[in-house]
């Protein structure tokens, strides 16, 4: 019989999770489950203020209150065969746990990256006033800080710059011609990302209280992806993302990993060998505020030029 190992190795593709996603301040396992995929999310709004009136009798309010369930769809699976020989002749390096977790390092966690990333870039491309195109050449070390400052104050943005609530990630070129503008003045370090002195070490420095994180694997940094086999760009429709802001407050990507299984050679017919099989099904999602449902705390600046493969 196969045993579901999910439980058991879960914490360590987790942490895994948190060492080397640069998007895991956004990861949130606080969800109220209604199925094996979908949870739920209250949104609610209510009128404001009337009138007061020395005649007596009160103005009346209205709400509304809608349950909205949420469902995941980026379901993914793999399966690795490892010939009982290979384990042998590598002294166990080529073992089912190193496979996972070289697995979820190189693979899972840049993938999730880059769906976050090209899922808030779709959302901010719909919205009039959160998104613009940009030719990455036309930015400067005399421009960049400007150009950031207003990305920050579009829209509804102040908001959540006022309540500390917003993250930028920007490109290497961006954060080089920021680090030689006069106009800014803060420090820009290397750092980790992750509380607890866990994370991925990238440049990292902050506008208003926004804090900027540099995005040195640009590889997962366009705004569209063809996620057939593993993830590339899509030819002459991506657009390689300069700015990508969101808020924590109502960005969240929510995973589970639903099931992994191990079979000792023997209890599988796929071959003489381990098999290890990996199912993860996650998602990101966009919340509307809470005052008028609308959602206003992404924002996107690509470049001009489409991605070509070569």
């Amino acid at each position: 019989m196969a045993l579901n190992y999910a439980e058991v190795w879960t914490p360590d593709l987790l942490e895994i999770m948190e060492q080397e996603s640069l998007t895991s301040p956004f990861v949130t396992t606080a969800v109220k489950w209604l199925s094996a995929k979908t949870f739920h999310f209250t949104q609610m709004s209510t009128s404001g203020y009337k009138s007061h009136s020395r005649a007596g009798g009160w103005n009346k309010g209205t709400f509304a209150q809608t349950d909205v369930p949420y469902t995941l769809g980026h379901d993914r699976d793999i399966s690795f065969l490892v010939d009982k020989i290979d384990v042998d002749e590598t002294n166990e390096t080529a073992s089912i746990k190193n496979i996972s977790e070289v697995f979820h390092k190189t693979q899972q966690i840049p993938e999730m990256d880059a769906y976050f990333y090209s899922k808030v870039a779709t959302e901010a491309q719909k919205l009039d006033g959160y998104h613009s195109s940009t030719a990455l050449s036309s930015y400067t070390k005399e421009n960049v800080y400007g150009k950031l400052k207003s990305m920050l104050s579009a829209g509804k943005l102040r908001r959540y710059v006022g309540k500390g609530a917003l993250i930028a990630y920007v490109n290497s070129t961006i954060m080089d011609l920021l680090e030689q503008s006069t106009d800014f003045s803060r420090k820009i370090e290397m750092t980790q990302i992750a509380e607890g002195g866990i994370g991925i070490e990238t440049r990292i420095t902050d506008i208003d209280g926004v804090t900027l994180i540099e995005v040195i694997d640009d590889e997962r940094f366009y705004d569209k992806f063809d996620f057939t086999d593993g993830f590339v760009p899509v030819a002459s429709t991506s657009h390689k993302i300069n700015v990508l802001i969101a808020s924590p407050l109502t960005v969240k990507t929510v995973p589970k990993i639903s099931s992994i299984y191990y079979f000792n050679p023997g209890q599988h017919t796929e071959g003489d060998g381990y098999l290890y099989q990996d199912r993860s099904l996650s998602d990101t999602f966009i919340f509307p505020n809470g005052k008028d449902n609308k959602i206003d705390s992404i924002y996107v600046d690509v470049d001009t030029e489409t991605y070509t493969a070569g």
